[in-house]
C-alpha cells in the first residue's frame, strides 16, 4: 500500500511532491497504472475495464490516474507509446540513436536488415497492445481515431526508409519511392507479424530473417541466402 499512500498524498495533502522524490513517485505511479491497465485490458477487454478497476489493481487513487492520464484512452495511448518505444524516455523512434545511425548506413542491404530488426523488436513488444487497440477501435470512436493516428505515424516513419533508399539510388529498377513505401508498410505491419509469429507460430528470429530477406528482394532486387 506504500505506493497508494505516497501518490495519494499529492491529492489529499493539497500540494504535489517536489524534487526528485516527487518525480520518482510519479514515475512509479505511471508505471503501475500502465501495467495494471495492460493486464486488465487483456483479461476483461478495453470497454469492460474501468478507471476504478485500474486504480484497485495498481494501488493508485483514481484522482491521480485522471491527473496523470486524463482518461482511459490516455492510458491506452501511453501503453501503446511505451510498448513501441520500449521505455518511457519520451523520444520519438526517429530521434533515437539506433534509428538515426541506420539512416546513415551506406550499405542498403544492412540498412534494410537493421530496420527489419527494429521492426521485429517493436512488434514483439507491442503486439498485445496493438490487439487491444484494434479491439477497442471496433466500438470506441476515440480509440478508432487513435488507431488511425498510429497507422498514419507508422506510414510516415516507414516511408522514410523508402525515401532514404530512393535518395541513395538503391531501389531496384522499375520501383519508385511510393511503391517502395507501400511494400515497407505492408511487410513491416503488425498484422503480418501477428499472422506469422502469433497465429502461425514462427519464432521472432525466423520472422526477422525472413523479413530482411523479402525486403531486400522487393526493394533492392537482392536475392537473399
Amino acid at each position: 500500500m506504500l505506493l497508494s499512500f505516497a501518490v495519494g498524498a499529492e491529492v489529499k495533502g493539497g500540494k504535489p511532491p517536489k524534487g526528485r522524490s516527487g518525480q520518482a513517485r510519479t514515475r512509479l505511479a505511471r508505471h503501475a497504472v500502465v501495467e495494471a491497465a495492460r493486464d486488465l485490458f487483456i483479461e476483461r477487454g478495453y470497454a469492460a475495464t474501468t478507471i476504478e478497476a485500474i486504480s484497485e489493481r495498481s494501488d493508485v487513487p483514481p484522482a491521480t490516474i485522471y491527473r496523470l492520464f486524463s482518461s482511459k484512452l490516455g492510458i491506452l495511448k501511453t501503453l501503446l507509446d511505451t510498448s513501441i518505444a520500449g521505455d518511457e524516455q519520451g523520444l520519438t523512434l526517429q530521434g533515437r540513436p539506433e534509428v538515426t545511425d541506420l539512416f546513415s548506413e551506406p550499405d542498403p542491404a544492412k540498412l534494410v536488415a537493421g530496420f527489419a530488426s527494429i521492426c521485429v523488436s517493436i512488434n514483439t513488444r507491442s503486439s498485445d497492445t496493438y490487439a487491444i487497440l484494434l479491439s477497442a477501435a471496433a466500438t470506441d470512436p476515440d480509440a478508432a481515431e487513435l488507431l488511425t493516428n498510429h497507422t498514419n505515424l507508422r506510414d510516415l516513419g516507414q516511408g522514410l526508409i523508402a525515401a532514404a533508399l530512393a535518395r541513395a539510388g538503391a531501389l531496384r529498377p522499375g520501383l519508385d519511392k511510393r511503391d517502395a513505401a507501400d511494400i515497407v508498410h505492408a511487410l513491416m505491419s503488425p498484422e503480418l507479424y501477428r499472422l506469422l509469429v502469433v497465429d502461425r507460430g514462427w519464432t521472432a528470429q525466423r520472422y526477422e530473417h525472413w523479413l530482411a530477406q523479402v525486403l531486400a528482394q522487393q526493394l533492392l532486387g537482392v536475392q537473399g541466402a
